[in-house]
């Protein structure tokens, strides 16, 4: 299927590994230009060789605000514009209400909201003049049923799906088109450092395996296509069945 995206640009955020690094991999392999960020430029170097096409490499923190800022002048320096953007972050400590200190919640929320906030600001507006544009966010499955022990994180993403809800609808008419994709249970690295016991963790699920990054990559790729310009403000679960309520 030609999702006619090819001659595009893209930056991707948290590219280096996982998730991040299945989405660059996908839009790359559709023809599009991509531009991996994340804070290890050596890792940044072993993910750009698995890419297809000229990618570019940028590295960024996204827990510092004034190194976002610096990604953005960047990103454009590289690419001239930024068509795509897959706003994806690592995240934030563990903890549960009792354990998690209030300080803890400004630098999760730096890491998972405020940084997208900023980097939607600077490159939807360009979008909009162009007439053409995709945000896709990497939130959680958290977002519609909170997971145990990870509050900063459960906190964080559904205050940036509720900002990129609310955006989607105030620029669809300028085609720019913004959806949140929200994980499951991975097979990455990130998992690994979570949960001890993989095997475990996957038989917890209706399909009884942990999801395939490249399967999540591709589907993040289908929302940037042509095809994909009627569906607006979406969050939309990729999570092998594990949240189980209605909505």
């Amino acid at each position: 299927m030609d999702l006619g995206i090819s001659g595009r640009t893209a930056l991707v955020t948290g590219a280096s590994t996982g998730l991040g690094l299945a989405c660059a991999q996908a839009l790359a392999a559709e023809g599009v230009r991509v531009a991996l960020a994340s804070r290890s430029a050596e890792k940044l170097a072993a993910a750009a060789a698995t890419i297809d096409g000229d990618p570019v490499t940028l590295t960024v923190d996204l827990a510092d605000p004034a190194s976002v800022d610096a990604l953005v002048g960047d990103a454009l320096a590289a690419l001239g514009h930024v068509d795509i953007l897959i706003a994806n972050g690592g995240g934030p400590p563990p903890g549960n209400f009792a354990s998690t200190d209030a300080d803890a919640y400004q630098a999760a929320l730096q890491l998972n909201l405020l940084s997208m906030v900023a980097m939607t600001k600077a490159f939807v507006p360009p979008m909009q003049e162009r007439g053409w544009g995709r945000v896709v966010a990497v939130t959680s499955a958290a977002v519609r049923q909170p997971m145990a022990n990870l509050i900063l994180s459960n906190t964080a993403r559904s205050g940036l799906t509720a900002f990129l809800k609310t955006t989607a609808l105030e620029v669809a008419g300028d085609g720019v088109v913004v959806n949140t994709v929200q994980p499951g249970l991975h097979a990455t690295d990130r998992l690994a450092q979570l949960y001890d016991d993989l095997d475990g963790v996957a038989g917890s699920v209706p399909t009884g395996r942990l999801g395939d990054p490249g399967d999540f990559g591709r589907i993040v790729a289908f929302l940037c296509s042509e095809s994909a310009r009627s569906i607006i403000g979406a969050s939309i679960p990729v999570d092998s069945g594990a949240v189980k309520g209605l909505q």
